[in-house]
């Protein structure tokens, strides 16, 4: 039997580190960016259906400084049903509020 003439086959040490490298690259190609927040939350929703549920008396103030007293009875995307004690019930546009709490008098 006569001995084959065989030749060792290795790869060039460039080779192997490009190959080594390539996948670091990849890895690191484009940045890892944070998912966008979703455009809603609904916790505007959940908060008027809180309240609405619980009949909690809140104050109102509007962009022109006057306070209302009352209980949210509806809400949708741009107004509040608010029944006021003693004075007439508004629909208010939530563009006319400035902020709205919960009446710590009326406990």
């Amino acid at each position: 039997m006569e001995s084959a003439n065989r030749k060792l086959i290795r790869p060039s040490f460039n080779e192997f580190k490009e190959k080594a490298d390539q996948p670091k690259k990849a890895a690191a190609g484009p940045a890892q960016k944070r998912p966008v927040p979703p455009d809603q939350t609904n916790a505007e929703n959940f908060y008027y259906v809180k309240q609405m549920q619980a009949k909690t008396p809140m104050v109102i103030t509007l962009k022109d400084g006057e306070v209302l007293k009352g209980v949210i009875e509806w809400y949708d995307r741009s107004c509040l049903k608010f029944n006021r004690e003693g004075a007439p019930n508004l629909l208010l546009y939530k563009s006319n509020i400035k902020y709205m709490f919960k009446d710590e008098e009326s406990d």
